[in-house]
């Protein structure tokens, strides 16, 4: 029988949801904000740490990108874990790590040890991420599962929200020198409680009532990984495929953040062997990956995952989009903070109707969805573009006295096509998730993001303390415009991406 294809669109008619879906979906949020948050607190914080502990250019890259590096580095294995052995002992102890090394990294008394406890961090965000995504799409469908992403989405945009207003709230009122402990010890009380509520609150390994992502799962994958779907026993982990992967991602990042942590981006005999181990390991990975798949085993990338235009367009639209979203609010918060002058609060102040934008318009997105598909994710992606280059504009000639009241207004266009984005683009992407694969597939899909903030947050916030002199503001307003035209070729290339997936990714079933 020939195969039809069909748009990428949820179910029509929404269902009610149960009330044990509603706590499911609380804990999932709650996650989210919490791990997100720590991400987005501590950009407010770079001044007070310069201060307080005296960090320097490569230690405040390890503090900010390092926490990403590691969450990429742990995604891919914990996702695989869960999809094998149920998602609720790591989601619990993700979260419970994470909160007990939040206390580590508050009471650091030098750079090494809050990079170390931010490594740390990162991985056991990275443990508890990808359930949440797993979690999403094992126990909701059609309609329910969009406006689920789309609820995840916002919360995001509320961390983003309040992550610059409490940390600038409390650095204010604290003095930058010390206060930048207790900004980092926010998370400690979210955290607990999410743990303790996800004990009682997150079903254990029961089937879940939504089934199996549609899409083009099966004929992908190989006919054991499908008998032992079929009959619900656990898929043998491919342990090297893990490793391998592992090494390729940290061989990528840590030469990135080396160079940008010297600001001299010469590449030296130790970046070199970094960048050679990156590209052997991946080689080896891909090779690993598909004699393991030819005799029967359930490799790490399914290729009903690699072989599908829908999943790998959609991928790298979020790549780019992410790295892009992350990199922009680095880059303002330094130039506001120390190119403006304003303090971590007013800063804070600046970003927050853009993020109030994105918020509102995440939890309506689930009807962009149902109207345009993948087309409204392409059009929100190109509105962004000129609302960036129109933000280049602001920082390099709007004067100092109102380029605060700029930027916000800039902000709101960027945070209302945005918040039309992620979640669409989330939800039409996971939509090829081969059955089974739930967690592995939202794993891949935060992997490149993490690897493209990693690279965003290295990069852009290296060539802004690079080239950026204390006290001229002309080379304040030239690293953030050279900044933000970066992001603005980033989220270009996602909409091309957006594009071809338009054209390519029709679910095939």
């Amino acid at each position: 029988m020939a195969a039809v294809t069909v748009r990428e669109r949820p179910a029509r008619l929404p269902v009610r949801t149960t009330a044990g879906e509603r706590r499911l979906l609380i804990i999932c949020l709650a996650v989210g904000f919490t791990t997100l948050l720590d991400q987005s607190i501590l950009t407010v914080a770079v001044p007070s740490l310069r201060a307080s502990l005296g960090a320097g250019t490569a230690d405040i890259q390890w503090m900010l990108a390092g926490y990403s590096l590691a969450f990429a580095v742990a995604l891919v294995p914990a996702g695989r874990l869960g999809d094998a052995y149920g998602r609720k002992g790591f989601l619990i102890g993700g979260v419970a790590a994470f909160s007990l090394l939040s206390v580590v990294a508050a009471t650091a008394t030098s750079p090494t040890v809050l990079v170390t406890a931010r490594l740390l961090q990162g991985a056991a965000a990275g443990t508890a991420n990808p359930q949440v995504i797993g979690l999403v799409q094992d126990h909701f469908s059609g309609w329910q599962r969009t406006r689920a992403l789309g609820a995840y989405a916002t919360v995001a945009s509320f961390s983003g929200i309040i992550a610059p207003l409490i940390g600038g709230a409390i650095l204010t009122v604290g003095g930058h020198d010390g206060a930048w402990r207790m900004v980092v010890a926010l998370n400690i009380p979210f955290g607990l409680v999410t743990a303790a509520l996800a004990m009682r609150w997150v079903p254990g390994r029961s089937a879940s009532p939504a089934g199996p992502a549609p899409g083009v799962g099966e004929p992908g994958a190989s006919r054991a990984h499908q008998a032992s779907v079929r009959r619900g026993a656990r898929v043998r982990l491919d342990g090297v495929g893990l490793i391998l992967f592992a090494l390729a991602t940290v061989s990528l990042l840590v030469p990135v953040i080396a160079l940008s942590g010297s600001q001299s981006w010469v590449m030296t005999t130790s970046t070199w062997l970094w960048s050679i181990a990156a590209l052997a390991s991946a080689l080896a990975f891909v090779v690993w990956e598909r004699a393991y798949h030819r005799r029967g085993g359930t490799p790490i990338l399914l290729p009903g995952l690699a072989r599908s235009p829908g999943f790998a367009l959609g991928t790298l639209v979020a790549t780019f989009w992410f790295g892009a979203t992350l990199g922009l609010s680095l880059v303002l918060m330094l130039f506001l903070q120390e190119g403006v002058g304003l303090s971590a609060f007013e800063a804070g102040f600046v970003t927050t109707p853009g993020a109030v934008a994105s918020g509102i318009c995440s939890a309506l997105s689930w009807r962009l969805v149902a109207r345009f598909g993948r087309r409204g994710v392409t059009v929100g992606l190109w509105v962004i573009v000129i609302s960036l280059l129109a933000t280049t504009a602001v920082v390099t000639w709007v004067p100092v006295a109102v380029v605060a009241v700029a930027l916000a207004a800039a902000q709101v266009l960027t945070g209302v096509a945005g918040g039309l984005v992620h979640a669409p683009n989330q939800y039409l992407t996971l939509e090829h998730a081969p059955a089974g694969a739930n967690g592995l597939a939202a794993a891949f899909l935060q992997v490149t993001q993490r690897v493209s903030a990693t690279i965003c947050f290295a990069a852009l916030g290296g060539i802004f303390l690079a080239s950026a002199v204390p006290g001229d503001l002309g080379t304040y307003r030239g690293a953030a415009a050279v900044g933000i035209a970066v992001t603005a070729a980033l989220v270009a290339a996602a909409a091309l991406s957006s594009m071809l997936a338009d054209r390519f990714g029709e679910v095939t079933r």
